[in-house]
């Protein structure tokens, strides 16, 4: 199996990354080789344009943080910290200023003599950063850090992350299977599958203009059809006859008439709406109150269940068993040549 297969990635400088894809995608894999941790069999990996490919990782000054955090037990805060520096034969002047900077930036200054076994999540979690950032790191790699954390807690620390990483200038990699927390915190998104970049954008621009039904349904949940093109072209409505002879709409394309094709609408991007500007209309067979929005199953008859996102302002009005009309923005639905391997297997995340 190959865990990172012809992988070509570019970071900036100051730019805040996050490496997006499933389990088993070669996210890990890919921090590991920029570290050092792990030698490619071909390729190079360049820092400010210097070939480091088979450098060892201490002549590197790319710091990988871990999701398990790794801190020594028998270790305080501080020193914790400190150990990098030391070993490095950092005068100790510079090594105390560090210090006082770190657990400030941390907000870890009142526990700088707990150890570990003392400390919440969160704190370890900062913790650990202080400890990387102590080495003055050129690239900080983040291994999906805020995994093991309560959802609180993690949503907090997504702000807090990447605000210390802007305040200090740094160049991140940060990899995570949460769209979520991709989606807040990147500068830019580069969405990885089976060891390949399948693409690099900008968080709206990989959620508004997927490349593949694949980073459709991975970055922000859609609802397929698959049909014939009827009428498309620049400027042009795209218009599909789907399987079931219903005519669907979504934004212009290029691909030919006649040509098989899937078009993927974000469950977001649905509205429900009365059967005279209905698209499609089906029955609710399920809904789920989920805070701040309530999600709709609707069984569409030929095409099966479509998700729907509506306000929480508007979950007395609708009800299991209803019949609803549905619709869209037509210029948020995306339209892609029909897979080669089928739709399920395009789709699929193991």
């Amino acid at each position: 199996m190959v865990a990172a297969d012809g992988l070509d990635l570019v970071v900036e400088n100051g730019e805040y990354l996050c490496l997006l894809g499933p389990t088993g995608a070669g996210k890990t894999t890919a921090l590991r080789i920029i570290a050092g941790l792990t030698a490619p069999d071909s390729g190079q990996v360049l820092l400010d344009s210097r070939n480091v490919t088979r450098l060892e990782p201490e002549k590197r000054n790319a710091v990988l943080l871990s999701q398990s955090y790794s801190l020594f037990p028998t270790m305080t805060v501080a020193q914790n910290i400190m150990f990098g520096p030391e070993i490095r034969g950092v005068p100790e002047e510079d090594r105390k200023r560090t210090l006082i900077e770190l657990l400030d930036l941390v907000r870890l200054t009142k526990r700088a003599d707990a150890y570990p076994r003392e400390l919440s999540g969160g704190m370890q979690q900062r913790n650990a950063l202080a400890r990387a950032l102590a080495t003055n790191p050129d690239v900080l790699l983040l291994d999906e850090p805020l995994r093991a954390l309560d959802a609180r807690l993690r949503i907090d620390l997504r702000y807090e992350l990447r605000s210390m990483a802007k305040a200090l200038g740094l160049t991140v990699i940060h990899v995570t299977h949460d769209q979520d927390e991709a989606l807040v915190m990147a500068d830019r998104i580069a969405v990885i599958r089976d060891g390949r970049i399948v693409q690099v954008g900008t968080p709206r621009e990989v959620f508004d203009n997927p490349a593949s039904p694949f980073v459709a349904n991975f970055v922000g949940q859609s609802n397929f059809f698959t049909g014939t093109v009827l009428c498309s072209g620049h400027g042009r409505t795209t218009t599909v006859n789907d399987e079931e002879g219903r005519i669907v709409f979504a934004r212009p394309s290029t691909l030919p008439v006649d040509s098989r094709v899937v078009v993927a609408i974000k469950v977001g991007s649905t509205r429900v709406v009365k059967k005279s500007d209905a698209f499609l209309t089906g029955t609710v067979e399920r809904t789920l109150f989920e805070g701040r929005i309530v999600h709709l199953d609707v069984d569409v008859p030929g095409l099966g269940r479509y998700s729907v996102k509506l306000p929480a302002s508007r979950k007395d009005q609708i009800a299991v068993g209803d019949e609803v009309g549905l619709n869209w923005n037509v210029q948020k639905a995306s339209v892609f040549a029909y897979p080669d391997g089928g739709l399920e297997k395009e789709l699929r995340v193991d």
